[in-house]
């Protein structure tokens, strides 16, 4: 298994065990909290359950087909490229929260994308 293919499904495993167990823990960076069943329920099925999704087809991909593999690569790579394009846009409206920790998971994000691109 590709070490760049294991360190990003770790990123969203981490992220989707995170929100399962404690949605607040996601939500805290940013000043938001999900005080609400429904805010908590989102949570935990944006980043819950789309992270551990994520995080499985990584690993099952790794024993398949090199077009399987390259497209599920390939997929989440954008994926995440819009995450941090997202977060680019949104600096435009809003410059300052690109210096704290939506900074940060915009570098975090587009070094994944990257690491998943060079391991095709």
């Amino acid at each position: 298994m590709s070490v760049a293919v294991v360190l990003v499904a770790i990123f969203f495993a981490g992220m989707g065990v995170a929100a399962l167990v404690k949605p607040a823990l996601i939500w805290a960076p940013f000043g938001v909290a999900p005080t609400t069943p429904a805010a908590r329920n989102e949570v935990r099925a944006v980043y819950g359950g789309f992270g551990l999704a994520i995080a499985a087809l990584l690993v099952a991909a790794e024993s398949a087909t090199t077009g399987f593999r390259d497209g599920v690569l390939v997929s989440v790579a954008v994926a995440l490229g819009g995450m941090a394009a997202g977060r680019l846009l949104g600096a435009l409206a809003d410059p300052k929260p690109l210096l704290r920790w939506p900074g940060f998971f915009f570098l975090v994000e587009a070094a994944l994308a990257v690491l998943l691109l060079t391991a095709r």
